[in-house]
């Protein structure tokens, strides 16, 4: 991969309320705004386990991780460019609690309405509503 391009991951996380499970970002970039649970994927690491090593190092939370989703490339410090795969995962039943954790500042459930009042990271609600997660 080319060195100015990172590969990243997203998970896409419900309850069984059919709500989302989000992040507030801890660190940066996008600071303070909420998206997914996720980050970079560490050298050997296939792309579904970085998903789950993401949600319970951020979210305390143990999911099994599905079909891939999509992708999007979002711009990071520098000149480098994050490409993100974001993969369906599954949780519980009973899906459990959240509690924030490594870069997370805050972690939690929530439903469409409420992930649309939130200040989100760019790109993240018009990508959501793309694959049709929001409806």
């Amino acid at each position: 991969m080319d060195r100015r391009r990172v590969l990243c991951v997203g998970a896409v996380v419900r309850d069984e309320e059919h709500r989302l499970l989000v992040v507030r970002r801890g660190r940066p970039p996008d600071v303070g705004r909420w998206s997914l649970p996720g980050g970079r994927v560490e050298p050997g690491e296939s792309a579904p386990a970085a998903a789950v090593r993401e949600v319970a190092e951020e979210t305390g939370l143990s999911v099994v991780a599905g079909r891939l989703l999509g992708s999007v490339e979002r711009p990071g410090p520098g000149g480098v460019t994050y490409l993100i795969l974001d993969y369906v995962c599954t949780t519980g039943p009973p899906a459990g609690t959240p509690e924030a954790g490594d870069d997370a500042a805050d972690a939690r459930w929530v439903s469409p309405a409420e992930l649309a009042v939130l200040p989100t990271t760019p790109g993240l609600m018009e990508t959501l509503r793309g694959w049709g997660v929001l409806d």
